[in-house]
């Protein structure tokens, strides 16, 4: 099933996504709410659960806080599909069980409020009928995100 596409540039950093100043919020949900404020406002309350976030180079620079990643899953981002991530923003990711994928043909290939239907067990995503492959995820990171993340997946584990 096709979902819509919200689409950023590069180099979107986690101020871009959730700023500084809302972190002294009480929780996930208040902040989220202002996702991506400085860069769409009112993105939060026209994002759709199951819609997917498509940006360029270095997605999530900056500030290793993991209240970016957490506000987008709180949203019901399906997945950020991106040309490349910075490594702490794709760590922060998996480690809450937000799915983030490397695809680096996709960009250029699909409009902001297209439709992109992506298939993680195939490591795929189509676009108007053109499939574009994208990184697989190894088996045991598929099973963190399955499980709601790293934690939800290690305590599975100790059950």
């Amino acid at each position: 099933m096709a979902n819509k596409v919200w689409k950023f540039h590069n180099d979107v950093d986690t101020d871009q996504i959730i700023a500084s100043q809302y972190l002294l919020l009480p929780d996930v949900e208040a902040m989220k709410i202002y996702t991506f404020e400085s860069l769409d406002p009112g993105f939060a309350g026209k994002v759709t659960p199951g819609d997917i976030v498509v940006a360029g180079e270095n997605f999530g620079c900056g500030s290793s806080r993991e209240q970016a990643p957490s506000v987008l899953k709180a949203l019901g981002i399906q997945a950020v599909i991106a040309k490349s991530f910075a490594r702490i923003f794709y760590r922060n990711s998996i480690n809450i069980g937000l799915p983030v994928i490397v695809c680096k043909d996709l960009y250029e290939n699909v409009e902001d409020g297209g439709m992109a239907d992506l298939d993680l067990s195939a490591g795929t995503v189509t676009v108007e009928g053109k499939v574009f492959s994208c990184t697989k995820l190894p088996e045991y990171m598929q099973g963190i995100l399955n499980a709601g993340g790293l934690i939800a997946s290690l305590n599975k584990e100790e059950n």
